[in-house]
């Protein structure tokens, strides 16, 4: 059974109670590191670490009135903390606060998402080796090519997707960093030291250099990340739908007891949820470009990139997030059809073994177009007559100059396609 995706801990970073939080954290910190100066009395630091709360009922009510969301947060603290609220804040700008707590925030996210990665990657490499050995038909252009086997495909899809968990890693500690550095970023107002101790306790990176922001080219590349591994589910999705066409019907997602495929026609089963991962890819790559868009701000910094990543980053982690989830659901339940493979192997009258014949030919003396013209006169005669590829290699004049009936029948033999699944194995999964 597909596992239902409701209220999850990544729907959870996003809430305000939990931004709040973070933006409390910093501010916190700040008066820590303040005290540690000798700026913030003890008697004031301890004040404000036990009062300190906030109430979101009243952020939203104050910042009716002040139009500034960082403004009405201070104001409901400060409510709560009394005179010694005049320390919190001390030196900051806004963004000292949105920007530090937001690498919190997509730092906790990026944790998910390495964790459901990393779920996914177990379940393909389980299939992997569980259909190693499972002959399919390899196709370019959606055309019959070679025998492949369907553990090749899991393999292929768990070595793109251990690529994007080394992305999403890097992108990681990317965002991992922070910004205390007062207006435009030059330590006016606020020393140095300020920020690194700040950093440290919220396990951030101090940013070489910022202006009143920590630069976005860090978020595009995590949204750019987001959108890889989102495109990756989006090729695994696409392969499933086109495997479960009924002149295809090798694998088939699955179809849960009292599921209905279509209102109108009942013997319905329609692959939906491939469909859901592969439309949701597209809002993933959507909210990609619009991280691009957002680098480049006026001057020291303007706030058109604020609204929009209120949108794109908690959207996009949570999209990929349960993208990650449900495809992981789908694949422990794949319906996988052996015998169907077979059969649909042999409905090309044994027209994949062309460059197997091609090859020992030109080993048996033939000019490479002599023989690329006589094995292609034979595959179109046995494609248009609907009849046996090797029967008329049998029959051929040309043919029997140089390959015996029982060499013509060894080039036939399927086992052939499977001699170095092992060695691509051993290459996929040697340090997992």
């Amino acid at each position: 059974m597909i596992p239902r995706y409701s209220r999850s801990e990544m729907a959870k970073i996003w809430e305000p109670e939990n931004k709040f939080q973070k933006w409390l954290d910093v501010e916190i910190a700040a008066c820590e590191a303040w005290a540690k100066l000798g700026e913030i009395p003890k008697n004031g630091l301890d004040v404000i670490k036990k009062k300190a709360k906030f109430n979101i009922a009243r952020i939203d009510e104050i910042e009716k009135t002040v139009k500034h969301d960082v403004i009405a947060f201070l104001t409901s603290v400060g409510e709560n903390v009394g005179p010694d609220s005049r320390y919190i804040h001390k030196g900051l700008t806004s963004s000292d606060i949105l920007d530090t707590s937001l690498a919190i925030l997509m730092k906790e996210a990026s944790a998910l998402i390495i964790d459901d990665i990393k779920k996914l990657m177990g379940v393909l490499k389980t299939n992997a080796y569980k259909y190693k050995n499972t002959l399919q038909m390899g196709r370019s252009h959606g055309i019959h090519a070679e025998p492949m086997t369907f553990g090749l495909k899991f393999a292929l899809w768990h070595d793109e997707m251990n690529r994007n968990l080394l992305r999403i890693k890097t992108a990681k500690e990317v965002i991992s960093c922070g910004k205390i550095s007062g207006p435009v970023g030059t330590f006016s107002s606020i020393p140095p030291f300020i920020e690194k101790c700040v950093c440290k306790k919220l396990g951030l990176t101090p940013d070489n250099i910022s202006t009143q922001i920590v630069q976005r080219d860090r978020h595009a590349e995590f949204m750019n990340t987001l959108a890889l591994i989102a495109a990756t589910i989006e090729k695994i999705a696409f392969e499933i739908r086109h495997l479960q066409r009924t002149e295809v019907l090798e694998a088939e997602e699955p179809f849960e007891k009292g599921q209905k495929g279509s209102s109108a026609m009942p013997h319905k089963r329609n692959p939906v949820g491939c469909e859901n991962l592969c439309g949701l890819a597209r809002v993933v790559r959507s909210n990609a470009m619009a991280a691009m868009e957002n680098i480049a701000l006026w001057h020291e910094r303007d706030i058109s990139h604020s609204s929009v990543e209120r949108i794109i980053i908690p959207d996009s982690t949570i999209l990929v997030d349960y993208m990650l989830t449900r495809l992981t659901g789908i694949l422990k339940g794949l319906h996988v059809y052996p015998e169907r493979m077979l059969e649909n192997i042999n409905k090309s009258y044994g027209l994949y073994n062309s460059q197997r014949v091609l090859l020992k030919l030109i080993k048996k003396g033939m000019s490479r177009e002599d023989a690329y013209q006589l094995v292609q006169k034979n595959a179109m005669e046995s494609w248009e007559q609907k009849k046996d590829f090797k029967e008329f290699l049998r029959q051929d004049k040309e043919v029997k100059k140089y390959l015996s009936s029982g060499e013509i029948e060894k080039l036939f033999d399927l086992s052939y396609y499977l001699k170095n699944v092992n060695y691509i194995f051993k290459r996929v999964f040697k340090k997992s």
